[in-house]
């Protein structure tokens, strides 16, 4: 029993992980919404195409963090750290740009209208799929490890002008564009502002989190078994 509780004490994040992505779940599908015109129902995919692109950011911030420690000391589980973040970060792009396709195929009329947007974040993920296929095409571990840290800070500052920058100076049918606010607090009410925050964005990001720490897991255990080969 003891080890039980210890068990469940060094668990908490993922029970709370579960938790969270059943809650916003059943209030993304049953839950009540806000009648708004054009959007009504699919502005329910607020609690899911949103918090996967800033779970996005959030892995690949902590991408870039491991990348720059292992400039500084040169420790391969830096490296291992980076690429994987990297790869949830990607596999949550992919997500959020599914989901916004989907969204934009009820809003717009179709899913893909070469808006600003939707190409700046295409060209995006196109960096850092550039990023998974420079590190395959390098065999020796501290070369590729290097040279991957450096494209990832740069690849990170890609971001910037693809996401946050060139969509947010012309006009687009995104939010966040010129004369379109993003999370225009007129388009949701306090229902899901309340599960919005504290909910929907911890969820995803714990999700990928959880994952992140099983591959890396599985990973050095792969490097530990070679090694005593």
């Amino acid at each position: 029993m003891p080890h039980l509780f210890k068990s469940m004490r060094l668990s908490w994040w993922k029970i709370l992980c579960i938790l969270l992505l059943l809650t916003i779940s059943i209030a993304g599908f049953l839950g009540g919404v806000p009648a708004k015109p054009i959007l009504n129902e699919t502005i329910r995919n607020l609690y899911f195409h949103v918090p996967m692109w800033f779970s996005m950011m959030i892995f690949f911030i902590i991408s870039l963090v491991n990348s720059v420690r292992y400039l500084r000391n040169g420790d391969l589980r830096y490296d291992t750290y980076s690429v994987e973040y990297a790869n949830i970060g990607i596999l949550f792009g992919i997500l959020g740009l599914v989901t916004g396709m989907i969204w934009a195929n009820y809003t717009w009329g179709k899913p893909w209208s070469n808006d600003p947007k939707q190409i700046g974040a295409a060209i995006a993920l196109l960096i850092y799929f550039a990023y998974m296929v420079l590190r395959n095409s390098l065999v020796d571990p501290d070369k590729r490890a290097k040279i991957s840290a450096v494209y990832n800070i740069f690849a990170f500052a890609m971001l910037f002008p693809t996401l946050w920058i060139i969509p947010r100076l012309v006009e687009s049918l995104h939010p966040g564009g010129m004369g379109n606010p993003a999370l225009n607090t007129n388009d949701i009410d306090s229902r899901m502002r309340t599960l919005f925050w504290p909910v929907a964005v911890p969820a995803w990001t714990l999700l990928g989190v959880w994952i992140t720490t099983l591959r890396i897991r599985f990973k050095l255990l792969e490097e530990q078994k070679f090694e005593h080969a």
